[in-house]
């Protein structure tokens, strides 16, 4: 199974899962890996070949993540070459930066060993982390490359507890659409050093991507301020204050800000807004930080935005 699901991958995109080219990175990485082929982890796989040239292995579980993954590889650079921002002759290469393997795959996870930085990008859950950390370093992941977590909210030095050279694991909060936001919230853990740090800022760059840098606190930055806002949109629309449309209106064209509070969440998840409003309230222990309760209910009737075609709106 796992060999005919790699030709059909091949034969749709040309891609392998070994066979690593020489290019390079401006900022020394040569080699990533990206664990977690959904949104985030396409997007981010989209701007490490296409901006830093560098060489992408692109690891999930599950096959159809895999082969939406592809697809959406394939349908972006297209989109790119319509509007201009990539020649054609540029999509073959860009494309064949990108190779796929099942992390159950052993053959394709040899490729971990050829790595020289990697980022998690797995469901915002702690067991599932660690889980891909384990499997990496079962895989041989050499003890010099960095191991990054798009965690938007779990601390970086509780994940890199067990590891065994935590001043190589850091934080990288990459905003969705990845290809699109220019942000990358930096996190470091307690042990995280100083090349490390500096390093993942010389590959967001390569990325073209800003950053900003945060101790390991609870939320961090962005989400630290955002989710309760959020989640205050919430308890509004709960409490019958007003609809969602009038919410969403009064702080879009009230603070200029681009979306209301609500269709935000709908576009995050809410799901993904309730598991960090849950960090926040355990790890702070302030009740401030209390999930308003029909963001649960929302959440258990499994509305959960536009993913799902249902969250505060319908899709």
């Amino acid at each position: 199974m796992a060999l005919l699901f790699e030709s059909s991958l091949r034969r749709a995109a040309g891609l392998s899962v070994r066979g690593f080219s020489s290019s390079s990175s401006s900022s020394g990485v040569k080699r990533i890996g990206v664990v977690g082929c959904g949104q985030m982890g396409t997007g981010i796989a989209i701007v490490a070949a296409r901006h830093a040239g560098a060489e992408v292995l692109a690891l999930d579980k599950f096959a159809p993540s895999l082969e939406r993954s592809s697809k959406f590889v394939q349908d972006w650079a297209a989109k790119e070459v319509n509007k201009g921002r990539l020649a054609e002759s540029d999509v073959q290469d860009f494309v064949g930066r990108i190779k796929y393997g099942n992390l159950d795959d052993a053959a394709a996870m040899k490729g971990v060993a050829d790595l020289d930085f990697v980022v998690e990008a797995v469901s915002e859950e702690l067991d599932i982390k660690r889980a891909v950390f384990k499997a990496l370093l079962d895989a041989n992941l050499p003890s010099s490359s960095i191991l990054a977590t798009n965690t938007s909210s779990i601390s970086i030095t509780k994940l890199s507890a067990g590891l065994e050279r935590p001043e190589r694991f850091i934080g990288m909060h990459f905003m969705n659409p990845v290809p699109v936001m220019p942000l990358v919230e930096v996190i470091r853990g307690l042990r995280t050093d100083d090349a490390t740090h500096k390093q993942t800022l010389d590959l967001c760059a390569a990325m073209k991507k800003e950053t900003s840098t945060s101790e390991d606190r609870p939320g961090f930055i962005a989400n630290r301020i955002l989710m309760p806002y959020i989640n205050e949109a919430v308890f509004a629309l709960q409490e019958g204050i007003a609809t969602a449309e009038d919410i969403d209106k009064c702080m879009k064209l009230g603070t200029n800000v681009p979306m209301g509070p609500l269709t935000l969440a709908d576009f995050i998840g809410l799901d993904t807004c309730l598991n960090i409003m849950k960090v926040l309230h355990q790890d702070l222990g302030d009740s401030k930080y209390r999930p308003a309760p029909l963001l649960v209910n929302y959440v258990e009737a499994g509305w959960l935005g536009k993913k799902t075609k249902r969250g505060f709106y319908a899709y």
